[in-house]
């Protein structure tokens, strides 16, 4: 099984991108973010006819959707959103025992009290969940760069939103509600390992960036897991696909 996130950055912008890379890669599950659309504008070629999708939209901003192929499900899955869901940030689906997301965490360059509320009632979902025994897989961009490895050195500053010490520890204390950061897992020493680059001086290209997206799973999903990869090489969105394979 493969289930891949990519903050897309515009699904208008990346329509054709996604086709090709869906078609090539074809992953069991699908989460996206940063969608920009309404659901009136999601272009035609980027609903796959073998995909159940929501797509939860906002008009110009934010937005997230998840994709489950068809033959993974026997009826239509349930989508729905947990109460703290602002500005179409977070969707999720049950199936069985398993709760998969797709989540995207506001940048909190406008309004960081907002980012860090978010990110507690994100940990809070997620106890609980544990809490009633289920297994849960949280992909999307956290807009957190875990720790100082996962930052090119070019690219550390001490009080960057993104890098900050509560931010940090927070994401520690999401992980602590029994999560698993499958992208480390597989490669612990990595220090090159990014998602997201800045869109000038070519910074992609030379890999100065950070790693801002994930896919977290419940240590038994975890222990299922064969690989977690970044495809750098995918699309001009200012973030790469992660995906991971079980």
């Amino acid at each position: 099984m493969k289930i891949a996130t990519w903050n897309v950055n515009g699904i208008r912008a990346r329509a054709a991108q996604l086709s090709e890379w869906l078609q090539r890669d074809r992953p069991d599950v699908v989460c996206l973010q940063e969608l920009k659309a309404t659901a009136a504008q999601i272009p035609a070629e980027s609903k796959l006819p073998d995909y159940h999708a929501y797509w939860h939209t906002l008009k110009g901003y934010s937005g997230v959707s998840l994709h489950v192929r068809k033959d993974l499900f026997a009826v239509d899955p349930v989508f729905s959103h947990p109460p703290f869901d602002m500005e179409s940030r977070i969707v999720q689906v049950e199936h069985g025992n398993l709760v998969i997301a797709s989540a995207y965490v506001p940048n909190g360059g406008k309004d960081y009290p907002a980012k860090l509320a978010f990110v507690k009632s994100l940990i809070d979902w997620a106890a609980r969940l544990t809490a009633d025994g289920r297994q849960l897989l949280l992909c999307g961009d956290m807009n957190i760069a875990r720790s100082e490895m996962d930052v090119h050195p070019k690219e550390r500053k001490p009080n960057a939103v993104g890098q900050r010490p509560e931010e940090r520890a927070l994401f520690e204390t999401l992980l602590g509600t029994h999560l698993v950061d499958l992208g480390r897992r597989f490669d612990p020493d990595n220090s090159n390992l990014f998602t997201w680059w800045a869109p000038w001086r070519n910074l992609r290209a030379r890999n100065i960036g950070w790693r801002l997206d994930y896919v977290l799973a419940s240590p038994a999903l975890a222990e299922r897991a064969t690989s977690c990869v970044v495809q750098a090489d995918v699309g001009t969105s200012d973030h790469a696909p992660v995906v991971m394979t079980a």
